[in-house]
């Protein structure tokens, strides 16, 4: 044996065995998204976009289609304007039934059931409510009131691996006992339709669409088996975080005193601002872990956007392949935010391709400017 292929090899089964032993695994996975779905000219369309600007950023956005939650036309065929009122609604009712259906599918595949469930945590970035989403998941679902839980609001996109960093840490200090995260948004919620290239750019891209994951901690040893055998998944062995100060206004969700609702913000240069900080943040994940880039087989990264995708790519030295998935998410989906990388891992898990003794990385990218990672073993 070769003495760099000894030394991986020494790498892989020091990690492994940590893995197996004490970390906390995901389990499964559930998504979702609303019903109705329109390719790129279909929204110009019904939004009687003209302007060929506007239309050259909605037809070269990488975007096929998009499932959005859009109000029913006017009598004359136009689209409603929503209020602001009408935008919180939408993101409370939309969220609720598109976050129910993400936990029963994300239950369905894990083999649990909703009376397992000890941990929820609710991430959104496109509406504010109180009680938050995991309350009223809770009352929906039928969860059981002791349930522990958490809301994660407003950090954006990145958003879905913070709150994956505080369900491991609860799932790991309760081994045994079930943690969910539930990623919600209602993206059309946080939609302004005003003519202007700042609403254009983020009113090409998002999606609405719910994302469920299950995490779990082996159980202790010497205790009382679980009610339910978990089936075998990756482990969540570390996260790391990077943020860029100086960049913290290039993406914001504030307040449009003339639209009288709030209005998403993305500055043009947030891809090349991301991609700059990619290496950085990766090599932070690594440290000490003894793993090189090249020991990491599987790459789960946001579908941020067309322009964002290819920084990270170029600049982690990437291939086509190692972001299928999540060019695959960004076609088929847009951006859903937060849950973004949760429907590229579910495509990751389906090809059934990943090896025992393997390693991923975990990457979202949102406003701070911030980029989070996490990296998992098979």
């Amino acid at each position: 044996m070769k003495v760099a292929d000894r030394s991986f090899r020494n790498r892989q089964e020091s990690l492994s065995a940590e893995s197996r032993t004490t970390s906390p695994a995901i389990v499964g996975v559930g998504t979702s998204v609303p019903g109705t779905s329109y390719s790129q000219r279909e929204l110009l369309d019904i939004f009687g976009i003209t302007d060929p600007r506007v239309r050259s950023i909605f037809l070269n956005s990488a975007i096929d289609r998009r499932a959005l939650t859009l109000p029913p036309p006017l009598p004359d065929g136009s689209m409603p304007v929503e209020t602001q009122g009408q935008l919180l609604a939408k993101h409370v009712t939309s969220g609720v039934a598109l976050g129910r259906q993400a936990v029963e599918a994300c239950l369905g595949e894990s083999g649990a059931t909703l009376a397992d469930v000890r941990y929820l945590c609710c991430v959104t970035s496109t509406g504010l409510l109180t009680p938050g989403f995991s309350a009223l998941l809770i009352k929906e679902l039928g969860i059981d009131r002791h349930c522990a839980r958490l809301d994660v609001v407003g950090m954006g996109c990145n958003a879905g691996l913070n709150g994956l960093t505080s369900v491991a840490s609860w799932a790991a200090a309760h081994p045994g006992e079930l943690a969910l995260m539930v990623c919600i948004e209602a993206c059309s919620a946080a939609y302004v339709m005003d003519g202007t290239m700042r609403s254009a750019v983020v009113n090409s891209l998002f999606g609405d669409g719910s994302a469920a994951v299950a995490v779990i901690a082996p159980p202790a040893p010497g205790a009382a088996p679980a009610a339910w055998t978990a089936p075998a998944g990756p482990a969540l062995l570390r996260f790391s975080s990077c943020i860029v100060p100086e960049a913290s206004a290039a993406m914001r969700y504030d307040w449009d005193d003339v639209q009288g609702k709030f209005s998403f913000y993305l500055d043009p240069d947030i891809p090349y601002v991301v991609g700059a900080h990619a290496e950085l943040s990766l090599d932070r994940l690594l440290d000490g872990t003894g793993l090189n880039r090249s020991d990491i087989s599987h790459w789960v990264i946001h579908s941020g956007g067309k322009k964002v995708v290819d920084s990270v790519r170029v600049n982690l030295g990437l291939t086509r392949k190692d972001v299928r998935h999540t060019t695959g998410v960004l076609r088929d989906h847009g951006n859903l935010s937060s849950g973004s990388f949760l429907f590229s891992y579910q495509r990751l898990a389906a090809e059934a391709c990943a090896e025992p003794g393997e390693f991923g990385v975990l990457m979202t990218m949102g406003p701070g400017s911030t980029i989070e990672l996490a990296l998992v073993g098979w």
